[in-house]
């Protein structure tokens, strides 16, 4: 083999190692996934665990707003993110424009009205204060709730699309504060009822109170389970496909969102076992 001959296979080499190389680092690169901390985090990590034993190398970070896991989605610092329910989901759609689509179904909670000052709704004072989320969604669903336990009416119609200003009878002339959906848990001291997930008091250390609800939702309107999210144009990688696969079929996984809603099947439900 003459020189240049020599050269261009020692070069044909370099590029094929470069690029089996890429590849591999590609293939290296772990599934980044963006959630909540308290139940979602716990449940995702688990999941990661049982992951990592058939060599799909998971990250999961834990972000404590509803606004950031959205963006960092969108930007491409996360592959996937767990935490928002179609509704939410299809709120931000329309208001930000991101090209995402629903990779997959997770854990469906209840929500409720809670107080650390009274047992009963009928022990509501007049001109008690009701913390409710302050996005628009899951407003929506804290007034209809408030509505349902028969605290205040609502226009006709509007179910779980209410805002404040469709309240059309409010008999205990209560004030409505609204508060950040992750921080309702730390507001319930300092005001008379405050909507929530159960979950959250639970992850709080607050057991008893996600127990004691004064007023449940249901867990039959799948509208909100928790969505697994991607972008549109990553909603194929398999990786996405194994690990939600592994989040609904690992008993660990569905041990331990048990033990987040203590054991109580009243809180949570799990769309993908009904199917």
């Amino acid at each position: 083999m003459n020189t240049k001959r020599l050269k261009r296979a020692f070069l044909g080499a370099v590029v094929a190692l470069t690029f089996v190389s890429g590849v591999a680092s590609a293939d290296a690169e772990p599934l980044r996934i963006g959630t909540n901390p308290g139940m979602l985090g716990d449940t995702l990590e688990v999941a990661a665990q049982e992951a990592r034993k058939q060599g799909l190398d998971v990250r999961v970070v834990e972000i404590t707003d509803w606004t950031t896991p959205n963006v960092a989605l969108a930007s491409g610092d996360l592959d996937l993110n767990y935490f928002q329910h179609a509704a939410f989901l299809g709120n931000e759609i329309r208001e930000r424009g991101y090209k995402f689509v629903k990779a997959g179904v997770g854990v469906l909670p209840n929500i409720g009205l809670f107080s650390s000052r009274i047992k009963h709704l009928s022990e509501l004072k007049n001109g008690a204060t009701i913390a409710v989320a302050s996005d628009p969604v899951n407003e929506g669903r804290g007034i209809l709730l408030a509505a349902q336990a028969g605290l205040i009416t609502l226009k006709p119609g509007v179910g779980s699309h209410a805002t404040l200003a469709d309240i059309t009878g409010n008999p205990k002339h209560l004030k409505f504060k609204e508060v950040e959906g992750p921080q309702l848990v730390r507001a319930l001291d300092d005001v008379d009822v405050a909507q929530g997930y159960p979950a959250r008091f639970v992850a709080a250390g607050r057991p008893d109170i996600a127990k004691s609800g004064l007023q449940y939702s249901t867990t039959d309107d799948l509208q909100y389970a928790i969505l697994f999210v991607a972008r549109a144009d990553n909603a194929s990688d398999p990786r996405i496909r194994q690990f939600i696969r592994i989040y609904q079929e690992s008993p660990a996984v569905l041990a331990r969102i048990d033990e987040s809603y203590v054991g109580d099947k009243r809180l949570y439900s799990l769309p993908w076992l009904k199917k």
